[in-house]
């Protein structure tokens, strides 16, 4: 597949880049610098891209959603910067079109593969960060996600994945679980499972195996801190 002009990227995403070279880089996969197509590729630029959109994102939901509570601001912030969401904002752009991959990558699909997109989304990111500065990269990430969450892919978590996702969108360590207590018969025994969260208060639960008592616990944690909405 032939590769459309930049210049027509740039006129999806309103910026003219200054350093042309920056933009070509964003979207040059590793497979094309592997094939001795170009001396360089997108890797680290999805790094900076990376921390470009966390913080726009806070920043944007931080305004709107000035009354939410700490856990609902972190669900929302991971829904956002996903690599799913970034995948399907890159689709809406079609970026795959403006990819410069090897030819054994372009054959294999690569233009479709969603690794390849998210990443190379990001990447644009950070090339608008570094050429155009913050602010333009903040109103680029405003832009293509505010209105995104309505399409967002549905993903049903279960709670100790839910909690443990949580956690690291606030950048603290994982849950840890702790058996407290086992009681009732052999053959229909009750354990009792108490999870923790550094810097909250932890919460126990009961069920009919040890795992169970975790995800019954980790989902009190969730529904006390305001992440999920008690359907009790």
């Amino acid at each position: 597949m032939k590769t459309r002009p930049l210049s027509q990227l740039e006129e999806l995403i309103g910026y003219q880049f200054k350093n042309r070279e920056l933009l070509g880089r964003a979207l040059t996969h590793s497979s094309a610098r592997g094939a001795r197509l170009t001396p360089s590729d997108n890797e680290r630029l999805e790094f900076i891209g990376d921390r470009v959109l966390g913080l726009a994102v806070a920043e944007m939901l931080g305004e709107m959603m000035p009354r939410a509570r700490e856990g609902e601001l972190a669900r929302k912030f991971n829904q956002l910067v996903r690599g799913e969401t970034c995948t399907l904002i890159a689709r809406r752009l079609e970026l795959g079109t403006f990819l410069t991959l090897s030819s054994s990558e372009d054959e294999s699909g690569g233009r479709e593969k969603d690794t390849i997109l998210a990443d190379a989304m990001e990447a644009l990111l950070a090339a608008v960060f570094l050429d155009g500065g913050f602010d333009v990269a903040r109103d680029l990430v405003r832009e293509l996600w505010q209105d995104v969450q309505e399409d967002l892919p549905a993903r049903v978590q279960d709670p100790k994945s839910a909690l443990q996702e949580w956690a690291q969108g606030l950048g603290l360590p994982l849950p840890k679980y702790l058996e407290i207590g086992r009681s009732g018969p052999d053959h229909s025994p009750v354990f009792i499972s108490e999870v923790t969260v550094q810097g909250h208060r932890g919460a126990r639960g009961e069920g009919a195996s040890k795992r169970a008592a975790e995800q019954a616990a980790a989902r009190l944690l969730l529904v006390r801190e305001g992440v999920w909405k008690d359907k009790s």
